[in-house]
Formats: structure tokens, sequence, C-alpha cells
């Protein structure tokens, strides 16, 4: 049977929409808003009105017809921490986006859109792996502080996807296998794959892990405090240091990887050492994760926009290629793993969850 599926993903100045019939893209298109215009709005999420709007006017203009789709699925936001999978949007969703407690983000309204639409047709809404989704085993979240305990926050949408896709290059089920996959952006996030749970990743958002091309990751803390103490730096200077600002735009000026390669081509000796530091931090991090699965990994899978810098991938899989095989599925489609997600629950594949 044919699905049409509309996926909707929001992000700070622009919304993503895609039309899929099954698996095959049929339109896609990055409505772009004015800065200005969102700067405007006081909360993020009084923003769903107008680009509600944009998106119908869009439709409208390409002859797309709303009463087509069979399902409209949004990228999903700050929710509570919950297992991954599709999940049906639900009033209680949509009120805690609203409110908005783990923190205001343009994602956040992605199920909004998505079921506000999807109502108009009398049709189901989902999300699917949003960055919220917490698998975690209790042990990977506690630190020598009581106090502070390690959260799950990576690009669990891209991963579960590239999980799915493993699997399939493998002839195996997901579930069925131990994998390390490392997502290489602007962020970089290190997941722990157990039998179809991430067990274990750093938090990609909040200083943790391997520095990324715009991310400090971890850093000594003495001289953190120091810093955060000193009386020279605000508290959002400090942040900006963390995720912004840190990492290789701190050394080199930039966090474009096209950049930073030619100037490594061109003999910029600063640059490829930096772009080393960056490899060799990674794949310490591949290293532990390894631990995590003792030793039993089926597979190390390299993903994102830097995948695609063999520089990078050679440089990362010379230093763990002893642990197991590598595979690499470069970029990050959301759109086609949003739509994949719906999919597999109207094709009886998958059961949608439940957000409580």
């Amino acid at each position: 049977m044919k699905y049409r599926i509309l996926a909707i993903n929001p992000g700070s100045t622009s919304t993503k929409i895609a039309v899929y019939e099954n698996e095959l893209l049929f339109y896609k298109k990055n409505i772009k808003h004015k800065t200005e215009f969102i700067n405007s709005f006081d909360k993020i999420i009084d923003q769903y009105s107008f680009r509600e709007e944009s998106i119908l006017d869009t439709l409208k203009e390409e002859n797309i017809d709303l009463n087509s789709f069979d399902a409209i699925v949004g990228r999903g936001g700050m929710l509570k921490p919950i297992e991954g999978g599709t999940y049906l949007v639900n009033d209680i969703m949509i009120k805690y986006v609203r409110e908005a407690p783990r923190g205001e983000h343009a994602s956040n309204l992605g199920c909004v859109l998505a079921k506000e639409l999807a109502d108009a047709i009398n049709k189901p809404s989902y999300i699917v792996d949003p960055v919220a989704v917490d698998e975690m085993e209790d042990i990977a979240r506690y630190t020598g502080m009581p106090e502070i305990k390690r959260q799950s926050l990576f690009h669990a949408l891209n991963q579960k996807a590239v999980g799915l896709k493993t699997a399939i290059h493998l002839n195996k089920n997901y579930h069925d296998l131990n994998l390390i996959i490392a997502h290489l952006g602007g962020g970089i996030s290190v997941g722990v794959h157990k039998l179809g749970r991430v067990v274990d990743v750093n938090n990609a958002l909040d200083g943790d892990g391997p520095m990324s091309p715009e991310r400090s990751g971890t850093v000594p803390m003495g001289p953190l405090y120091k810093m955060a103490f000193s009386g020279k730096y605000t508290l959002k200077e400090i942040k900006r240091k963390n995720y912004g600002n840190g990492g290789i735009v701190a050394y080199l000026g930039t966090n474009d990887g096209s950049e930073f390669e030619n100037r490594i081509n061109a003999g910029d000796k600063e640059a490829a050492f930096i772009i080393e530091v960056m490899c060799y931090q990674i794949a310490k991090e591949i290293g532990a994760g390894s631990t995590v699965l003792k030793g039993k990994v089926d597979a190390i899978v390299l993903t994102g926009g830097l995948a695609f810098n063999k520089m990078i991938v050679d440089s990362i899989t010379e230093k763990v290629s002893f642990i197991s095989n590598i595979l690499v599925f470069p970029g990050e489609d959301e759109m086609e793993a949003l739509a994949l997600g719906a999919l597999r629950v109207l094709n009886g594949e998958e059961k949608h969850k439940e957000y409580t």
C-alpha cells in the first residue's frame, strides 16, 4: 500500500518540509523566515501559527493537497527523557512543549505543527526519535559529584536511522547488534548502541566528549572553574566558549569543514594538527564506548557531515579499526528519517509509542 507523508523540521530561521510517497521523496523545500520577524516573538512556541501558514501557502503553490496525506510527522523537541521510537502526538506532549520546562528550542514546534495540520484532515501525527531520547543505563549517569548526573542529549534521529541502515547493510536486526555510532557534525555524539538501545552517549550539547567544529567538549575542570570565577567572563561568555565558540572555531576561526580541509591541503600545519586533535579525541571516545560493550562490537559507524571528509575518516579509522569493522554513512537526512519512522508505523512494522 502506498502512503503519503508530510515531514516537518522547524529550524531557528527556517522550516523544512518534505513530501514522501512511502520511501520515495516527492517534494522538498526549505522555507526561510526573516530573522527580524522570528525575533519579534517572545516565545518560540508562539511562532507556530505563522509557520503553519507558511507551510500551507507552500503546499498550495505546489498544488499539493493537504487532504492527500495519510500522516504528518514533525521533528521532536526538548521533551522529557523518553526511549527511542515513533510517538503519536497527543495533548500531553503539546502541553509539555508549550510550557518548555527543559528549555525553548525551534524543534519544539515540530509536534505542534504536525498535530495542528493532521487534526485538520483527521489523520495521525507523529514525532520520531527526538533529541530527548534517553536509554542510558543507570551506571552511565553517575559522576564523581552526587549533585551532577550525566544526561542523554545527542543526535538521536540520525543515530537511530543510521543504526537501522547498518542493520540492513549487515543483513541483521538492529536489536540484535552492538554498534558504536559517531555522528560527526557541528556537534559530535558517540553513541553506544546495545541491542537496539543507546545505553551510553556523550552529551553533545553541554560540554561532554570530543571537541567538535563549534563545541569545546570535555575540558579539565580545575582551569574551567578558575576561569569562570576570574571575573573576566560572564556566564553567557563561558557558555559560548563551550557551545558556539569552542572547538575548531576557537583555534582556526572557522567551523566550515571544507574551509579547514582547503587550509590543510594548502599546507597549513596548525589546521592539520588541530583537526588531528579532534580525530584523536573522537577515537578515544569510540574506544571508551567499546569497553561498555566489553569489546563485542559488530561495527563502528561514522556518519554526519564530517564523514564526507576522507582525511577525518581515515584518521579515525586508523586508530579504531582494531576494535571492529568501520562503516561510513556520510551526511544526515533528517527528513527521510522522520518519514521512514512514520512509515514503519503505517506499514505495521512497528507500533507507535504513547507519550505520557
